[in-house]
């Protein structure tokens, strides 16, 4: 396990500052009180939790591109067929997972292709799981080519916690199935905009892992493009 790189600046600030005030109590409050070495373990529990939230576990990663693998950490929350009207302009299937606070919040791509799209939309910050989250919350959506053609979807989702999200897409590039797409800080979702005829291979409230579980199967589906090379 390792810290990501989006957790760097903000836990040495803090253990600094942690630091200082425990310097500045060992000198002006000697001998320590009870209060003091309260204020000592809150300070530092704290922070190793905190650390926590930026941990990046080692895993084994599933690759293979005839499947869709989860983006992200969490609960599966919805499954269901709707119109998505952004960058796909039609019908599609709707997976998206909720991330909790105490999960993993490293986003990656769920299969190889080519980025077509990205654009960030300010927003709300209402509760990740209420289903218009995905078009009122703070958002960032990622559009791919894939190789076979057809085109799908992903869109990363604040929450009332989450107050940043971090997206590395940039149109044009190539990606690989669980390269890291972004990280959403405290609490949020991703969802997945899929073709019909894409074989679901989870349930909701399945408990997923990025990299790892597989969401479905890559089919014939229903949409398209002509301007791959």
């Amino acid at each position: 396990m390792y810290i990501h790189k989006e957790g760097y600046r903000l836990l040495i600030s803090l253990f600094l500052f942690f630091t200082a005030i425990t310097v500045v109590m060992c000198i002006f409050s000697s001998p320590l009180n009870f209060f003091n070495y309260l204020l000592i373990v809150l300070m530092y529990g704290f922070l190793i939790a905190l650390a926590s939230f930026f941990r990046i576990p080692r895993r084994i990663f599933t690759e293979d591109d005839q499947q869709y693998i989860s983006p992200a950490d969490g609960t599966i929350c919805t499954i269901e067929q709707t119109f998505e009207k952004e960058y796909l302009n039609c019908e599609c299937l709707m997976v998206s997972v909720f991330m909790y606070g105490t999960d993993v919040h490293v986003n990656r791509y769920p299969i190889s292709g080519t980025v077509d799209y990205v654009k960030y939309h300010k927003g709300n910050y209402f509760v990740a799981s209420y289903p218009k989250s995905s078009i009122m919350n703070e958002r960032a959506s990622i559009g791919m080519i894939l190789d076979n053609g057809q085109k799908i979807l992903l869109r990363q989702v604040a929450g009332v916690m989450a107050r940043r999200i971090v997206c590395y897409a940039h149109e044009g590039e190539k990606v690989k199935q669980n390269q890291e797409l972004g990280f959403i800080k405290f609490g949020s979702r991703v969802d997945m905009f899929l073709p019909l005829g894409t074989e679901i291979t989870v349930g909701l409230q399945d408990v997923v892992r990025n990299g790892v579980t597989p969401i479905g199967r890559t089919g014939s589906g229903e949409h398209k493009t002509d301007n791959v090379e």
